[in-house]
């Protein structure tokens, strides 16, 4: 029995609406996690009743390997709250091995102090003020605001202004969409910028790859977590907002909002399992609906069992998106749906279909064959009506949106280089991996390569788990990356060596297999090989912005494969 990690939890979270204080516990295998629990809640009820927090509640969340105990919290105390909760855990760890409890009233004194020095009381009261004229409140650290976008206001911390003093008639809130799933996210974002763009309305953007405002980057790295949707929604120049929200801030924090107009869950597949608490699908698909808790409207794939299931549980409206052509005959007739239908992209109404864009006219899914984003598309599209988008517009950013590095840095942009195609994609996990290799058994060509490689904090097994999916599509050269800023504790060599006799034991030959030190390097070593008619597939983490750079300059110099390469 072991204390992981101990954090605030500022948001909407996976066992609750409520702000608290958060303890991760690993549990010893065959250790009866019910004992643990109810000795907690004992502790836990003894503390908060000594610096009088009594209305405060507790909860648990069990999983694969131990447990997660919450108290709720005002959120000017979070701080403070953890203290709270780990003095609870540590009576409880002395109750269970049978030592001497810590002493309650030296601990209630001292907490308490601790909890009067955090203390914010106009936070509180501004708080309040906005839930009563009904639009959102923000905080972090330094500053809080009410309204969003354009009817937004920030203030610092430690200088609020009386709630009677705001001209609330110039406070309001816009209208928000929230993104997360396993894969699509950030594309998906980025369509629906366009469309909204499309609509002459000024986006707010919030992902993996930054902030962004009018082209203008307000937020460098990955923002896809609750402090990126503050810095969104605290721009005044931002009409609709834009939301990537991954796992990780949805675990460690919770939701960055109260409140949205509609959430999204493109899809859920394996992707950092044993992180957080989470180890199963099923503990994935609960992280990843915890944006129902603030959506006024659900989109939900219908391809996706454990999204189907899901959505059985949700009490708000729904849509669902599939991209298998007789599966919208399968959708309840009263849900709205998105869908297929010999290759049109279409809105099913009752008595019909309304169609949207030809699939094989959307730029991103070149002609069609990009089936994972004709999923993206039909799921921005469900979005756009949500966020009251006009029709022309969403069909316009369909038919403009392509797969340049430009429009899409990362997402499956494609290069012709003297007659070899080239793509280079994101994949970093087996369901984005088989996707684009999807893709690649659509496209004509006389060899294929694909550039791979893993970070060090996955298992052996699940290191092996990529070449044995690159196999499958027969490529004709595989060459194996080194990620040395992911190594993880890794020797280098290590996971390059684990795949490369994971490919052998395959049946792939010496000459079918190459290993790199770097993705630069890899790309080089592909480019080499490359013949006019080849298709080369290079999936990119470390080095994207080097790599897209390279071949922009390959592309304009009109580079042939054979030409030798710039140094």
């Amino acid at each position: 029995m072991e204390l992981r990690d101990s954090r605030r939890l500022t948001g909407p979270n996976i066992l609750w609406q409520h702000p608290g204080a958060v303890i991760d516990i690993r549990l010893d295998a065959g250790e009866d996690a019910d004992p643990v629990i109810e000795t907690w809640r004992q502790q836990a009820r003894r503390i908060l009743d000594a610096i009088d927090w009594r209305s405060e509640q507790l909860a648990h969340r069990r999983f694969h390997s131990g447990l997660s105990l919450v108290m709720s919290a005002p959120i000017d105390a979070l701080y403070a709250a953890t203290e709270v909760n780990e003095w609870a855990w540590e009576a409880t760890r002395r109750a269970l091995a049978g030592e001497d409890l810590p002493d309650l009233e030296e601990a209630a004194a001292e907490l308490s102090r601790q909890i009067a020095e955090e203390r914010n009381p106009p936070v509180l009261a501004l708080r309040a003020a906005a839930r009563e004229h009904g639009v959102a409140f923000l905080w972090d650290d330094d500053h809080v605001s009410v309204g969003m976008g354009t009817g937004s206001r920030t203030f610092p911390s430690d200088s609020i202004p009386d709630p009677a003093e705001l001209d609330w008639d110039l406070v309001h809130d816009i209208p928000v969409a929230l993104v997360t799933g396993t894969n699509g996210k950030t594309t998906t974002v980025r369509l629906l910028r366009a469309m909204v763009e499309a609509a002459g309305k000024t986006p707010g953007l919030s992902s993996t790859d930054g902030c962004w405002v009018l082209g203008e980057e307000i937020g460098e790295g990955d923002y896809s977590g609750p402090g990126g949707a503050r810095l969104v929604l605290r721009d005044r120049r931002v009409e609709i907002a834009l939301l990537e929200t991954a796992r990780g801030g949805l675990l460690r924090r919770g939701l960055g909002v109260d409140r949205a107009d509609v959430a999204l869950v493109t899809n859920i597949a394996e992707d950092h399992l044993g992180e957080w608490g989470v180890h199963d699908l099923e503990e994935l698909t609960d992280t990843k609906m915890i944006v129902a808790r603030g959506a006024e409207h659900m989109v939900l794939s219908w391809d996706d069992p454990l999204l189907r299931k899901a959505a059985e549980e949700l009490e708000q409206p729904l849509t669902f998106f599939t991209v298998e052509e007789d599966a919208l005959e399968t959708i309840p007739p009263q849900t709205r749906a998105f869908g297929l239908r010999q290759d049109l992209l279409v809105r099913r109404r009752s008595g019909g279909f309304e169609e949207l864009a030809p699939a094989r006219e959307i730029p991103f899914t070149l002609r069609g064959a990009a089936r994972h984003n004709v999923a993206n598309a039909l799921a921005a599209c469900a979005v756009a009506e949500h966020l009251g988008l006009p029709p022309d517009a969403v069909r316009e950013a369909l038919l403009g949106f392509g797969s340049s590095a430009d429009e899409n840095p990362g997402r499956l942009n494609f290069f012709d280089l003297g007659g070899a195609s080239v793509i280079v994609d994101f994949a970093h996990n087996p369901h984005g991996l088989a996707a684009l290799l999807d893709l690649a058994s659509r496209l004509p060509a006389t060899r294929r390569a694909i550039l791979v490689g893993q970070a060090g904090d996955r298992s052996d097994e699940d290191i092996r788990e990529l070449p044995r999916l690159v196999w499958q599509s027969r490529p004709d050269l595989v060459i194996l990356k080194e990620l040395p800023g992911h190594l993880r504790g890794r020797p280098l060599g290590e996971i390059t060596g684990l795949m490369a006799r994971e490919l052998q034991s395959l049946g792939a030959t010496e000459d079918q297999i190459r290993q790199a030190s770097c993705e630069p390097e890899a790309v080089r070593e592909a480019l080499l090989w490359a013949r006019p008619g080849d298709l080369l597939l290079l999936v990119t983490h470390e080095e994207r912005e080097r790599v897209l750079s390279l071949l922009h300059d390959l592309s304009a110099r009109g580079w042939r494969p054979g030409d030798p390469l710039p140094d």
